[in-house]
């Protein structure tokens, strides 16, 4: 049976030292590691992306802002649902004065009066923090990727580097002179390390920018929902009839002090004493 390895990479591997197996072996666990991380966020970010839909489906088809919260039906992988439990609980203390819906929540909301602005940017604050939350979340061990697609090609190199200043160690004391036959095993065996260190960081790269671009989409859409959501809090429990305070009218200020002019404290130049005079 034929491997399918090229034959250059397996006569390469066949003549392989320790150093290269070290760098390969590293090489090979910064690979697996890599796209356990690849595969578990591709899973991770179907899933979210899944379960938002869901759930802004339900919100958009609820009757009152509060009635999935008040409904307490955890939705564990929507990013959108701990946005808007976030600004729900924050919005239920200023409104009622607790943050967790009881028996008598529904009761207590429909006697419930509005907020003030400033208490709205509170709100809006709290759903901030939970969509950034949420990002972090999303990005969480993409660094691992990251980290094995720019080290692989350095590690690779590495090995190169060592292996073609082995081979040369290796000339300068041989006692014959060197053939094509000598350096083949060494210069090929350097050149393994390369090879493999751009097999793995190649297919990395390439899955980290798509699931980058993924999570990008789905941040602008965590701050889209942030916005639907603020903008219908503002419009059903925000009181905007609180007009700013008055300016003071000039009256009430008073009139300006201004000292008054004296002749004494303020000497006449002589050209005009002459004029004065002449008259």
């Amino acid at each position: 049976m034929e491997s399918f390895l090229s034959p250059g990479l397996q006569y390469g591997l066949e003549h392989s030292n320790p150093t290269c197996w070290i760098i390969c072996g590293f090489l090979a666990l910064f690979s697996i590691t890599s796209w356990a991380v690849i595969l578990s966020k591709h899973f991770l970010l179907s899933r979210v992306q899944k379960a938002n839909l869901s759930f802004l489906r339900e919100y958009r088809e609820s009757n009152h802002a509060l009635e999935l919260y008040q409904q307490r039906e955890p939705h564990e992988f929507s990013s959108f649902y701990h946005i808007y439990h976030a600004a729900c609980r924050e919005m239920s203390w200023y409104l009622l004065g607790e943050d967790e819906p009881g028996t008598t929540f529904a009761a207590r909301l429909q006697g419930a009066g509005r907020i003030t602005p400033s208490q709205m940017n509170a709100v809006q604050v709290a759903m901030e923090r939970s969509v950034a939350e949420a990002a972090l979340r999303l990005e969480a061990r993409m660094s691992w990727v990251a980290t094995t697609l720019s080290s692989a090609p350095f590690l690779g190199l590495l090995g190169t580097v060592w292996g073609i200043l082995d081979t040369f160690s290796t000339l300068t004391t041989a006692s014959s002179t060197a053939t094509l036959g000598t350096l083949a095993p060494g210069i090929t065996t350097a050149l393994v390390t390369t090879v493999l260190g751009l097999l793995v960081a190649i297919p990395s790269m390439i899955a980290y920018n798509a699931l980058v671009n993924r999570i990008r989409g789905m941040v602008v859409r965590l701050d889209n929902f942030a916005s639907e959501l603020n903008a219908g809090f503002d419009r059903t429990f925000v009181d905007h009839r609180f007009s700013n305070e008055a300016l003071p009218s000039m009256g009430s200020l008073g009139s300006p002090s201004m000292p008054a002019f004296t002749g004494s404290s303020s000497p006449l130049p002589s050209s005009l004493h002459a004029v004065h005079a002449r008259a």
